[in-house]
């Protein structure tokens, strides 16, 4: 697996587009052990551990050498906003208010569906890049990035998101959008892909509103993607016209549960963090995003784990983070929490893989997020020969303060090879689609970046 193409010895089709009984030997897991990986054709794992090529080599239809490599779950993406992709540099180092209602508003007011579609199609082609094998994502045109996602192959959690500062009629086409995402999805039968409902925050969906998201929640027995506490504003306009907090004000509405993921959460406080963890609800962490955005307080994560709360990872948006590099926010999630609290031993890094693996997956009610037996295949192989992994005193160390993206060599979803040798089917027809949609955005907005 050292030449970055894919080796002559198999066709294109026997590696990409679907799973088949695919064993991997002599790989290296993150507690430094020698292990083989088979999976099956169902995408499941079936055996794990330093006896699996002697007993199933002969099952298997495709072997891979992966002695130079390390093998962890796939990565999760808590929250994004995936075709931000499109707005990636386009309006930086400004003050929020500013860059939302000058930039970045109205530009998505031009967006349609075709720009959604390839800006999530590079979403997906920089996740994989990058090791993440799901994506939790609010947005607009939503049946399109539903295409881009399983043309891609990854998993993701899509949902409309819902705006309506108290407008009935706006609520309306709002909920019709997002039953009708809820229904496309379902048709496509495609367990990788999930709907939700997406009430955008307390300050932009009045309680009435929120409580008819909660219940429709409830009977359709999805997620609730919202943002939450992510600027001191927000929450003190929240207390002058409610007399409590954002979280308080979703619980009340009935949209604090176990199905719920709330992202950002910078200004919640101790109380907040306990009814988190009470509710069993699932909080994203997005320091680079918010840092970026000058939100003026890190995630109280101390609290938060303090109260036994679910915290996941998450990205955000192109247009504020500027990637999509999950490798790059655990690093900033463990640095930006010991900076902020004044504490060197707060999160660390065997928390920030977590959080970036098997907390995102079960925020997104994914099964997975480790590598063993019954699990999915959803596998990430990393270059042992990448100078970041050298030397290897302490692989969780590297992968979450040393490594990034690039050293990401093989990226398996579901039992699908998505990534191989760095290479990953139609990249070239997906950067020149996107930047094409990019353009044409510009010019309908008839601005300039």
């Amino acid at each position: 697996m050292s030449e970055k193409k894919v080796p002559p010895v198999f066709k294109k089709e026997d590696l990409f587009g679907k799973s088949r009984s695919t064993l991997i030997t002599g790989v290296l897991r993150p507690d430094k052990k020698r292990i083989d990986i088979w999976y099956d054709e169902t995408g499941t794992i079936r055996a794990a551990g330093p006896d699996t090529a002697r007993d199933h080599r002969s099952e298997a239809d495709i072997i891979l050498d992966g002695t130079e490599f390390l093998a962890m779950p796939g990565l999760v993406n808590a929250h994004t906003h995936a075709a931000m992709t499109l707005l990636r540099g386009y309006a930086d180092d400004m003050h929020l208010q500013q860059w939302l209602s000058e930039k970045i508003w109205p530009l998505e007011a031009h967006l349609t569906g075709d720009h959604v579609y390839w800006g999530t199609r590079l979403a997906c082609l920089e996740m994989i890049r990058s090791g993440t094998v799901a994506f939790n994502d609010m947005y607009f045109f939503m049946k399109d990035a539903a295409r881009a996602v399983e043309e891609s192959g990854i998993r993701a959690v899509l949902s409309h998101g819902i705006i309506t500062f108290g407008d009935e009629e706006k609520l309306e086409a709002e909920l019709k959008a997002t039953a009708d995402l809820v229904s496309h999805v379902k048709s496509l039968n495609n367990p990788g892909i999930k709907p939700a409902i997406a009430p955008h925050a307390p300050y932009t969906v009045p309680p009435g509103h929120l409580e008819i998201c909660a219940e429709y929640s409830e009977n359709e027995k999805i997620i609730i993607h919202t943002h939450l506490a992510e600027t001191k504003q927000e929450v003190d306009d929240c207390q002058k016209a409610h007399g409590m907090t954002p979280a308080a004000l979703l619980d009340k509405a009935g949209c604090l549960t176990k199905r719920t993921v709330a992202a950002h959460g910078c200004w919640l406080s101790e109380e907040d963090c306990r009814l988190l963890g009470e509710r069993g609800s699932f909080i994203v962490h997005n320091p680079v995003s918010n840092m970026k955005l000058a939100t003026g307080r890190a995630m109280p994560y101390h609290w938060l784990m303090e109260q036994g709360a679910n915290v996941c990872l998450g990205t955000d948006g192109c247009s504020s983070n500027n990637n999509l590099d999950m490798y790059e926010e655990m690093k900033t999630a463990a640095l930006c929490q010991k900076f902020y609290w004044n504490s060197d031993t707060v999160l660390p890094a065997a928390e920030a893989l977590s959080m970036g693996t098997s907390r995102g997956s079960a925020a997104l009610g994914y099964h997975g997020g480790e590598i063993k037996e019954g699990m999915p295949a959803d596998i990430v192989l990393i270059s042992l020969k990448h100078p970041s992994m050298v030397p290897l005193h302490n692989p969780v160390s590297n992968i979450v303060y040393s490594a990034n993206g690039s050293a990401v060599d093989t990226v398996i979803c579901q039992g699908k090879i998505l990534m191989y040798n760095s290479y990953i089917p139609d990249e070239e027809e997906i950067i020149a689609g996107a930047s094409g949609s990019a353009g044409d955005l510009l010019q309908r907005a008839g601005t300039g970046a």
